[in-house]
């Protein structure tokens, strides 16, 4: 088995780590502090390629495999998680739907704007009494005449309020015979009336990322607009989430590399007793510790990539990844405020928002818990 990074991950690795630092970097804190999100950096990220990557580039896209779109995720949550998770869902919650299951005519309608960073796209699926349990979605469309008319609300909705957000693709209730809900995934353009996204405020996490409410009151899209089959919408969303804990765990393994550099660097500089608190057994085995988890990490989910770039099953993996990432960042995390004592509570200190901003990967596209019941699915449970 090699484990080596081809010449072009490790290019990749560099060009996305020298501009998270250049351009994200001074202005994270100040970003976070605001809750604002941030539109240059949105369209600078489209510039260096970073939308679509996955893409072939009749789409707009750069032709690259997965792993090459997961790196470039992770370069980006080592310094800052907002940035990381409007790249995130643009590319796996956003485009993915309207690649792996749009017509030609929408992909081309679609895609090439998408890809550019100018513009992004939402994925309508949580509700407010519809999370873990996604069949529990309430929002109705009823097809007359040709056109579908949608009623109904989401929440915690990535990329839905932006300035630069031009629609989402939503999951509904399209029939219900004995009781049996039919579900199918519609496309609905911003624009189009009764469609209102409202920002979320008063987050603890990604606080410059865009967080939105949707609510979808008598909106009314062409029969066209329907992605893939009638009835096969839970199925679309589902299969999408699968890409999405990828997205996911790339957010853990970033963000955990990030905070263990942070600790590490801090303990060398930090003297107490005459000496760098590096130089302390604990600390020391604390930091071994946190870079064997993050190695670890690592090795999990790039396999995972390696499957699906190989068109071999991955389902499992990725929800391992995701699994498995999202605890170690927690636990990465807690231990490099640990590190930095009372510093680490300090929002002068990224490794404050570090610990403030892992707290979501436990919890979005699928909790720990719905992880662990689609992995005991798996082994035969």
């Amino acid at each position: 088995m090699d484990f080596k990074l081809s010449e072009e991950h490790e290019m990749i690795r560099q060009t996305v780590r020298d501009f998270a630092e250049r351009e994200i970097k001074p202005i994270a804190q100040e970003l976070d502090e605001k809750a604002e999100f941030s539109v240059e950096l949105t369209k600078k990220m489209g510039e260096l390629g970073l939308f679509g990557m996955y893409l072939p580039e009749k789409y707009g896209g750069q032709g690259m495999d997965t792993l090459s779109y997961i790196i470039a995720v992770e370069e980006l949550a080592r310094i800052d998680s907002s940035q990381a998770a409007t790249l995130a869902a643009h590319n796996s919650l956003g485009i993915g739907p309207l690649y792996y299951y749009g017509t030609e005519e929408q992909k081309m309608k679609y895609l090439p704007t998408l890809c550019t960073g100018e513009s992004l796209w939402a994925f309508g699926l949580t509700e407010p009494d519809a999370g873990s349990d996604s069949r529990a979605s309430k929002t109705k469309a009823k097809l007359e005449a040709g056109t579908w008319t949608i009623d109904g609300s989401k929440i915690f909705i990535t990329n839905a309020s932006a300035s630069i957000s031009i629609g989402a693709t939503v999951q509904a209730v399209t029939a219900n015979v004995d009781g049996k809900k039919e579900f199918s995934a519609i496309i609905v353009d911003r624009n189009t009336p009764g469609y209102i996204a409202k920002p979320m405020h008063g987050k603890m996490m990604w606080r410059a990322s865009d967080t939105a409410e949707m609510f979808l009151d008598d909106c009314k899209v062409p029969e066209e607009n329907l992605l893939g089959k009638r009835g096969e919408g839970s199925k679309i969303m589902l299969s999408t989430l699968d890409n999405g804990r990828l997205s996911i765990a790339a957010m853990g393994l970033g963000l955990a590399q990030g905070a263990f550099e942070l600790a590490l660097n801090y303990a060398n500089e930090r003297k107490q007793f005459g000496r760098p608190i590096s130089k302390f057994q604990e600390i020391a085995f604390s930091l071994a510790d946190m870079a064997t988890k993050v190695e670890l990490a690592r090795n999990l989910l790039y396999k995972a990539c390696w499957l699906k770039d190989n068109k071999l099953p991955f389902a499992k993996e990725a929800a391992m990844s995701k699994l498995y990432c999202s605890e170690i960042a927690k636990e990465v995390a807690d231990k490099a405020v640990q590190i930095h004592g009372g510093y680490g509570l300090m929002k002068d200190y990224h490794v404050e928002r570090h610990y403030r901003d892992q707290r979501l990967l436990q919890i979005g596209e699928g909790t720990s818990e719905i992880q662990r019941l689609v992995i005991s699915r798996y082994i035969g449970c």
